[in-house]
């Protein structure tokens, strides 16, 4: 079951400005960064809010490390704004099969390693409204990476 929004990814040409701009503009802070090159971006979890189920909201960052990195072309093409909402979920394994059961294309087989030694997988945007949607399993507390 989803239970809460864990983040709105949001893609930028440059992280450190982008950084800036919501501390600045926003007062949010940078809680944790990290480079996944897997899936060729550098990023900032800006930490909104905690919430009732034990995990918390984020603002996620990304600017592509390639240009040949899923990000590096959506921002190619569409230039900087949002990429794609998440939804947390205590078994993402679990939950992408019910949503495949429904005739969601789930984009990964398995799901990989996320922020924060977090496990995710994406929703086919042609399937959900023209929304990239990623589905998150927070990593236990004492293994969060900051």
């Amino acid at each position: 079951m989803l239970t809460r929004i864990d983040h709105i990814g949001i893609a930028c040409f440059d992280l450190d400005r982008t950084v800036e701009f919501y501390r600045a503009t926003y007062g949010f802070e940078v809680f944790h960064t990290e480079v996944n090159e897997e899936q060729g971006v550098r990023e900032a979890m800006l930490k909104i809010n905690d919430t009732s189920d034990g995990g918390a909201s984020y603002l996620q960052l990304l600017e592509p490390t390639r240009e040949d990195s899923a990000v590096g072309k959506w921002l190619a093409k569409n230039g900087e704004g949002v990429h794609h909402i998440a939804f947390g979920t205590a078994d993402v394994d679990a939950d992408a099969e019910a949503v495949r059961d429904k005739g969601v294309r789930v984009l990964y087989d398995e799901p990989r390693r996320g922020s924060m030694g977090s496990r995710i997988t994406f929703l086919h945007p042609k399937d959900c409204h023209g929304v990239l949607t990623e589905l998150v399993t927070s990593a236990p507390p004492a293994d969060q990476e900051h």
